[in-house]
């Protein structure tokens, strides 16, 4: 029999997932019921109230708001066969503009843009809150394009075809207008390989499509045969096409996500679908210099040879083709300790890999010549963090980013021929004169080494006075590096605060198996990293738990809930961002369900209890002090939901609890999607930051 809910527990029912009768707030899972927007209304209505009267707000709305609609940010840009484009939010445009340049007038201090898309126009002309969210175009000329839109940030959009070259929606031309998760691949100008929902039977329990099929224009898409078949289990699969940089079409391949973190591949052989014997947590990396390349998360031991977790590998294509399990395998290059893999870009040039090594950047090129793979560092500043912003498949022109804590972002390019030079540089948005970096690293309760970083007041006295912000991730194999901290450095650093980023296990800094080694039944190894780099900053004099508070979204949010559920002495403040909080009806929120290969399934028992030890929402009970945490949310966040925020706000409520409550109408699972927005989220977060860590002012 079910039990009923107290205020201070949930008990569970016979399955052992909470029901309606153990949890009255499962009305919250309803993003957009009168009754739960209701909710939503008067607790916006609270905190806004709470915060906006601060005579800081102001300042500090504004101080964002001119850095992100700032004209001398960097307009960072893609390469197409018809010039440089650009994706451009400001004051004029909140919805955007797509626009695009010529590099010559890229490289001058104003380029001249030429607007391709009015995004504001349209919404305005259609009666949407259309967000731009991509285009997929079709080689080689790049200008017949799927334009990708969501109403009002959704994940899900709508898919239109458009034309660059007129900068009008063609008419008849290939439409998508039922918004759903997945997408297109152009197979030619008539053909595009689609993955949507088509209805009953085409989408797993994690709400991504698991079929393909071949559309071909002029017919309806209720028609087009399906050319690959998933599983309603997987978390989402789909086919799609190999290209060289050349854009020959090779091969067609396809996959089934067993798990978020496991694939099956295929490739169409013989007129079947071949599995290829890699492992499941192996992906292909794409095509160089006539060899197909693979990259294994978990050591590979294949035809006598083993090749280590984060390697790259290769196979000559051809062989490939003719024999895909056959074809004999090479190493390419194998990490070092404390390196792994980042992003990589195949150029007419060659592969170039970005790498982390003990958390500072570089990037290697690999090509394949004289018979044996070979690499070389692209000349880059040391001590930096470093990205691939943008490269051409049919040359070798490549830019990349460079920046840190307190350096703006730097712009590379290089056309091949030469070392990358700067290109532009982003405007210096805080003073960071009276801040100093540092490193440390806090020992987790297994005895782990856990780095961080901390960006402090020089001279600092280490007397626990200094109001300090302490963020991480832990996940998904998702690094957390050094970056610029723009609106963080004039809103809090400049203003005397500390800002902790710390390095913890479940995330990428270190590779694969940093991850892999805090997932599922090894989860709270993460959030005994993250209480440990919160007791090391107090041990160090850095600051005191009445000084300390932490910060963090999405499985970061979840990070957040756990520390302050698990160590509420610790803390005076915890900002929980669009949020995972309650992990035992995860599986049944929103695309929860495409996550159980980090966390576990809560309907299996022995996975049950790994999450029930740290499911914060199932933590927060009658009798404990907790830090008035900040749960914010989005409505239109069809990722993690709402309801994670809603319910961890509405048990505290139900509990006496302080707390504050904020949801954006509008935005999807990163929050604002216009500036004004976006600077109003950063504004309520650090005046509660103020409140609870600083010195009060007159009249706050």
């Amino acid at each position: 029999m079910a039990l009923a809910m107290s205020t201070s527990t949930i008990a569970l029912a016979d399955d052992g997932i909470p029901g309606p009768e153990q949890d009255p707030y499962i009305f919250l899972e309803e993003a957009r019921s009168p009754e739960a927007l209701d909710w939503v209304a008067k607790e916006n209505a609270r905190t806004l109230a709470a915060f906006e009267a601060d005579p800081r707000y102001a300042q500090l709305k504004a101080e964002a708001l001119a850095i992100f609609d700032s004209n001398d940010r960097i307009p960072f840009v893609s390469f197409r066969p018809d010039g440089l484009y650009n994706f451009w939010q400001d004051k004029a445009n909140p919805k955007g503009i797509l626009r695009r340049t010529t590099l010559k007038s890229y490289r001058t201090a104003s380029p001249e843009w030429e607007v391709i898309l009015d995004v504001d126009a349209l919404a305005k002309a259609e009666g949407k809150e259309w967000v731009y969210q991509g285009s997929t175009c079709l080689p080689p000329a790049m200008n017949r394009c799927m334009i990708a839109l969501s109403d009002g940030g959704e994940d899900a959009t709508i898919l239109r075809e458009f034309d660059t070259s007129t900068k009008q929606f063609i008419e008849g031309g290939f439409v998508l207008d039922s918004k759903s998760q997945g997408g297109v691949e152009w197979v030619d100008e008539n053909t595009l390989l689609v993955g949507r929902n088509f209805g009953e039977g085409t989408l797993t329990e994690s709400e991504y499509p698991f079929t393909t099929r071949e559309w071909k224009r002029g017919t309806a898409i209720a028609d087009a045969p399906e050319i690959f078949r998933g599983d309603a289990k997987d978390v989402s699969s789909g086919a799609a096409l190999l290209r060289d940089n050349e854009d020959v079409i090779h091969a067609r391949i396809a996959y089934r996500g067993i798990s978020f973190h496991e694939r099956l591949w295929y490739v169409w052989q013989g007129g079947q679908w071949l599995q290829l014997e890699l492992p499941t947590k192996a992906n292909p990396v794409g095509i160089v210099d006539g060899h197909m390349l693979f990259s294994p998360d978990v050591d590979w031991t294949v035809d006598g040879q083993t090749f280590p977790a984060d390697s790259l590998v290769a196979v000559d294509l051809e062989e490939w083709k003719a024999n895909p399990n056959g074809a004999k395998k090479a190493l390419v290059w194998a990490p070092g300790y404390r390196q792994t893999k980042q992003g990589s870009t195949v150029t007419a040039g060659g592969l170039y890999v970005a790498m982390l090594d003990n958390v500072v950047g570089k990037v290697l090129k690999f090509n394949f010549d004289d018979g044996r793979w070979n690499s070389q560092p692209v000349d880059l500043p040391d001590n930096a963090t470093i990205g691939i912003a943008a490269s051409s498949d049919d040359s070798d022109q490549i830019m990349y980013t460079v920046s840190g804590f307190l350096e703006p972002t730097t712009l590379y390019y290089t056309d091949g021929t030469a070392a990358p030079a700067v290109l532009k540089t982003s405007p210096t948005y805080f003073d960071p004169a009276g801040s100093t970096v540092e490193q440390y690293e806090a020992v987790s309760k297994d005895g782990t080494k856990i780095p961080y970083f901390i960006v402090k007041p020089k001279g600092m006295t280490l007397d626990g006075t200094t109001a300090t912000l302490l963020t991480g991730y832990g996940g998904f194999q998702v690094p957390r590096l050094p970056g610029y901290l723009g609106s963080t450095g004039k809103l809090w650093v400049e203003k005397g605060g500390a800002y902790v980023l710390a390095n913890l296990r479940g995330g990428g800094e270190f590779g694969p198996n940093w991850h892999q080694t805090a997932i599922r039944e090894n989860k709270q190894r993460t959030w005994d990293d993250f209480i440990a780099v919160g007791e090391d900053l107090v041990k160090r004099g850095f600051t005191s738990p009445q000084h300390l508070g932490i910060q963090g979204g999405s499985q970061g949010g979840l990070l957040v809930g756990t520390f302050f559920t698990q160590r509420p002495d610790l803390l005076n403040a915890a900002i929980v961002q669009i949020p995972l909080f309650d992990m035992l009806r995860y599986h049944v929120i929103g695309r929860g369900a495409s996550w159980i290969g980090e966390y576990g399934d809560p309907r299996i028992p022995e996975q049950r209890a790994w999450i029930e030890g740290y499911s914060p929402y199932q933590k927060i009970v009658a009798g404990v002090n907790y830090p008035a945490p900040f749960l914010w949310a989005s409505t239109a966040d069809d990722r993690t939901h709402p309801a994670h925020a809603r319910k961890g706000a509405a048990k505290l409520k139900a509990l006496g609890q302080p707390y504050y409550y904020f949801e954006d109408t509008t935005g999807g699972h990163s929050g604002g999607v216009d500036n004004d927005q976006r600077a109003k989220l950063q504004a309520l977060q650090f005046i509660y930051l103020m409140q609870r860590l600083m010195a009060p002012v007159s009249g706050g």
